[in-house]
């Protein structure tokens, strides 16, 4: 369930999420049992860059702002997906994230993020896609 919706309603709003559109209802059913809901208010620092990485999060509302050594690189909003390089390569966080306005995000432990890229092949040719154009970017 995402933030008080039903089951029904949890899938569909993943549906709307970029990162999820072409999943199939039984994927987005599955993606809905392996998150936790959390909300953080405004100026919360959600990562910190060089601390090891064990969740990557879904933004369902609001907005962060992404920093390396200290200078604004970035932002992401609503359904951006953040903090998953970590979870892929084992390497500590390479930009610090904070709560521009208050949050409402999915978070995925790591153990669950493997899950979800070993089952659903759409999801790893996603994040693979993510990582490939983010490192192509830098």
């Amino acid at each position: 369930m995402v933030f008080g919706r039903k089951p029904k309603e949890s899938t569909e709003w993943l549906s709307s999420v970029a990162f999820f559109d072409g999943f199939s209802d039984a994927e987005l059913g599955r993606v809905a049992k392996l998150f936790t809901e959390i909300e953080l208010p405004a100026g919360s620092v959600v990562m910190d860059q060089g601390d090891p990485g064990t969740y990557c999060y879904v933004i369902v509302d609001g907005e962060v702002g992404v920093y390396v050594r200290g200078e604004r690189v970035n932002s992401s909003g609503a359904g951006d997906v953040f903090g998953e390089m970590a979870l892929v390569d084992h390497q500590p966080r390479t930009a610090t994230v904070v709560a521009d306005t208050d949050l409402k995000l999915l978070r995925f432990g790591t153990r669950d993020f493997h899950r979800l890229m070993d089952e659903m092949p759409k999801a790893n040719e996603r994040i693979m896609g993510m990582l490939r154009a983010r490192l192509e970017a830098s």
